[in-house]
């Protein structure tokens, strides 16, 4: 499914500046986009959540299988400047939609080493509005380093995490299905984060409405801190 080798096409954007990333499209193989429809994960609320093999079909797995692998971390690594990104733990997040207040500009914290993210949307209408960014700076979700990432089916963008790796996307409210690897400097990072992520998913279940409500109405540039 997810071949490394793919990452080498001509139209994959590799940058140093003003922080290491990569956007590589047609990642993954049409044959297998009614697969991972039929397999993505069905959460009730919006969000990252750690992966479970039990909420996923045969190919989600799979294809988790295939993203936590050391030669797609050696692979993404070798372009961001990492060598040894293959040696660190990581963590699988799954996310099928989102409310308005996520997206807010970030760096990610100093946790992760890099972070990938995987779409698998079969199609995002002309919009704006959940499209990554990666920008200059904390303060301006207008301030774009490149064209902002479609989340389409089988686009692969990845950073590597630094003090100014800012990114994010305009508020958006509604389906919009990704995976995301990030690696961390510990396994004592990746179990705080698990544990933190199943606590997040009780929360939602049980106060979805409430989660809903929090922060939608933010600003277009919000943003936090590490």
């Amino acid at each position: 499914m997810l071949d490394v080798t793919r990452l080498d096409r001509g139209d994959t954007v590799v940058r140093a500046h003003p922080f290491p990333f990569l956007i590589a499209t047609r990642q993954l193989p049409d044959e297998c986009a009614l697969d991972f429809a039929r397999d993505f994960p069905r959460y009730p609320s919006a969000g990252f959540f750690p992966h479970d093999a039990k909420d996923c079909g045969p190919s989600i797995n799979r294809l988790v299988e295939q993203l936590v692998s050391s030669d797609l971390a050696d692979a993404i690594g070798a372009r961001l400047g990492l060598p040894d990104l293959a040696s660190h733990p990581s963590l699988v997040t799954i996310c099928r939609s989102l409310n308005l207040r996520h997206g807010t500009i970030q760096t990610d914290s100093r946790s992760k080493i890099a972070t990938a993210l995987l779409y698998l949307n079969d199609d995002w209408p002309p919009i704006s509005e959940g499209c990554l960014r990666f920008l200059e700076r904390i303060d301006d979700i207008d301030a774009l380093v490149i064209d902002e990432v479609r989340p389409i089916y089988g686009t692969l963008a990845a950073f590597r995490r630094a003090d100014n790796s800012f990114h994010g996307h305009l508020p958006h409210e509604g389906e919009r299905r990704v995976i995301q690897v990030a690696w961390l400097t510990s396994e004592a990072e990746k179990l705080r984060k698990t544990r933190r992520g199943k606590f997040s998913r009780l929360f939602k279940k049980l106060f979805g409405a409430v989660d809903r409500r929090l922060g939608s109405d933010r600003d277009r540039s919000a943003a936090h801190k590490d």
